[in-house]
């Protein structure tokens, strides 16, 4: 006959001890069974990738390299339009980087407002906010964050969103690439920033943006930090060689790049790893992640 625990509390602490393990032992096993964010992006079928559009494509071309930004027609469609007209009549050639703030943002373009816009327009009415008919197609994460009550990914963006009023709008994560202006909000037409470092999400829906670099950001990263060497005559250290359309050059001076797919199911298990990293590295797993935390994966067409 076993022997029987007459101590209640001895008892209770013996179940809960139990229990603790059995929770710890739970967790460690689904970890071992969920893949790691690379598994996933290495396993992902090709049908969870997408060609990204040469038509929405800019390549701007630097010292260091060619930078690859998507544009954003869903959400803002006039400012696309805006960047392809200013990229196909060559505005940018041979202007700058003329602003660099750590960990915030790179501006360029005209800083002296001496070139003349052609085809393009002067300025160009905000699209901070875009205002759907009806709900679009948006893979939700489990929470929202201080920026937004509901976060996602829609056609491979980061975005902010009310799902009550229909109102969608990309966050400003590292990369994001949006339309500098004045205090006026309709003031912006040719000035541009990229989003560096730390993602100042409080500007959210206080400016337009409408892309993603989704190659070369690391030639962002190293423009030098104080540019201007000669104000007066427009002369800086930041030169932008060019600003094209993938789709007006080339095909073989083009650089076709595919993104994972933001609705498949490789993307919605790659969220799901993020929130949970199960890499034996890690000692605690959050069950979150911010929309900023969650790269769209991209791969170069070789």
């Amino acid at each position: 006959m076993k022997n029987k625990i007459k101590n209640p509390m001895l008892l209770t602490a013996l179940v809960s001890c139990s229990l603790i393990t059995s929770h710890v032992l739970a967790s460690d096993n689904i970890a071992k069974k969920q893949l790691s964010p690379g598994e996933i992006v290495k396993q992902a079928p090709a049908e969870h990738w997408q060609a990204i559009d040469p038509n929405n494509t800019l390549y701007i071309e630097l010292d260091s390299g060619r930078v690859i930004v998507e544009l954003n027609p869903l959400l803002a469609p006039y400012h696309a339009e805006q960047f392809r007209k200013l990229a196909k009549e060559d505005f940018y050639n041979g202007l700058n980087f003329y602003r660099f703030v750590e960990n915030f943002v790179a501006q360029g373009g005209d800083m002296l407002e001496k070139r003349d816009v052609k085809t393009a327009q002067k300025t160009i009415k905000s699209e901070r906010i875009h205002h759907a008919k009806a709900s679009l197609p948006v893979t939700y994460l489990k929470s929202g964050d201080g920026y937004a009550k509901d976060t996602g990914f829609l056609n491979g963006f980061a975005i902010g969103a009310n799902k009550a009023e229909n109102q969608y709008w990309q966050t400003h994560c590292p990369g994001a690439f949006a339309m500098a202006r004045s205090n006026d909000p309709h003031s912006g037409g040719t000035e541009f920033y990229i989003a560096i470092g730390q993602a100042p999400r409080y500007l959210d829906k206080n400016l337009t943006v409408f892309g993603q670099v989704r190659q070369g950001i690391e030639h962002i990263n190293t423009l030098k930090r104080r540019p201007v060497t000669d104000e007066k005559s427009g002369t800086f250290d930041n030169t932008i060689k060019t600003i094209s359309l993938a789709s007006e050059l080339p095909v073989d001076k083009r650089t076709p790049l595919l993104k994972m797919d933001t609705s498949s199911s490789s993307f919605k298990a790659l969220i799901q790893s993020r929130m949970n990293r199960p890499n034996e590295f890690f000692i605690e797993r959050p069950d979150y992640v911010d929309v900023c935390g969650v790269t769209v994966p991209v791969k170069e067409i070789k």
